[in-house]
């Protein structure tokens, strides 16, 4: 009774392989690259830990009227030669104005709280110089947010918080629009994103009761993402990439740093790591499969007090590459 303690959170989900699909933060990403490109990705946050969050999306988008498919050696594996080494740089031209369409679905659950969000997505791409584009980008849809109140009963048999009314059980249900926006700006050795989620502060009280001085709210994400690609030699690139993310009011400087660096091999292969402030580390690789299909896993390690009570966070990435005409096993804009 007489302890009290501040606790900070983000309200939507993160993500460590987010490197692996940019599309599922910047609806900018949507129709990108010259296919339908599918991802289907889970994460078990924290393992042992009771309540933790689990996390779940699938991700589909892909282009309009886009024609150029770079029929040169960036598109075709030529014996010897390597897709993603010198080639690349030599052959890249940016892509002709085109628009691009997609879909996310998301499914998170943390404790007794379950948050559901799906949204369509539209982009239009626009050559700034023969090797540089800009994405504009938006999406809107609904976020669906519960509450299981059974899983608040700590074993006096009466789970009943005034701030979810008198109901005992069952489950308490709210409904708002979600909708966000990004930009883009991408070549053939780097990119950098600007995007917000939640755009529209909206209020998410369970119950209507002037007692409850503090009322819950949706309150916008804002991402700035940069990533750079250096040519080692001519089999393997290095990428590393920073995000930064502000989230008003979930910690105690109110943003959030990462750092990625991604070692690829050819187009095969590739293995990296990360760094989240205040947070912890993550170890990830993974493979493309012929030209559509790809897996990555990663794993994360806390150095917060949590590692007492958890054995880490797995996550897991599947991309289908659907309708690809041509021998690019791996992305060639979305890094």
């Amino acid at each position: 009774m007489f302890v009290v303690m501040d606790v900070f959170s983000q309200q939507r989900p993160q993500y460590t392989q987010y490197i692996l699909n940019n599309y599922i933060l910047n609806p900018a990403l949507s129709g990108i690259e010259n296919y339908t490109d599918l991802k289907i990705s889970g994460r078990d946050q924290w393992v042992g830990l009771n309540g933790a969050p689990k996390t779940a999306y699938l991700t589909i988008q892909g282009p309009l009227g886009k024609k150029d498919y770079r029929t040169s050696a960036t598109s075709f594996e030529i014996p010897g030669d390597n897709p993603r080494g010198k080639a690349y740089w030599e052959n890249y031209t940016a892509a002709e104005p085109h628009h691009g369409i997609g879909l996310v679905v998301v499914n998170d659950r943390t404790g007794s709280f379950n948050r559901f969000s799906a949204a369509g997505t539209y982009a239009y791409h626009i050559g700034l110089n023969p090797t540089t584009n800009l994405a504009a980008g938006f999406s809107a849809g609904i976020t669906i947010v519960s509450i299981d109140k059974s899983k608040n009963d700590f074993g006096n048999g009466d789970p009943s918080d005034p701030a979810t009314g008198s109901a005992l059980n069952g489950e308490l249900n709210r409904i708002r629009p979600d909708i966000a926006a990004g930009l883009w700006l991408y070549s053939r050795d780097y990119f950098i994103g600007l995007s917000a989620q939640q755009i529209v502060p909206q209020k998410l009280a369970f119950v209507d009761d002037a007692a409850i001085i503090t009322k819950g709210r949706l309150i916008p994400h804002t991402f700035l993402t940069a990533g750079y690609r250096f040519l080692l030699n001519d089999d393997i690139n290095a990428i590393p990439s920073i995000m930064l993310k502000y989230v008003k009011g979930t910690s105690t400087h109110d943003f959030q740093v990462e750092t990625n660096l991604k070692l690829q091999y050819r187009d095969l292969f590739w293995v990296g790591g990360s760094y989240r402030y205040e947070d912890g580390y993550a170890a990830m690789l993974g493979v493309n499969v012929g030209n559509t299909f790809n897996v990555g896993y990663s794993f994360d390690f806390t150095h917060t007090a949590l590692r007492t009570v958890s054995n880490g966070t797995h996550e897991i990435v599947l991309g289908f590459l659907l309708g690809n005409k041509y021998s690019e096993k791996c992305p060639r804009c979305n890094w």
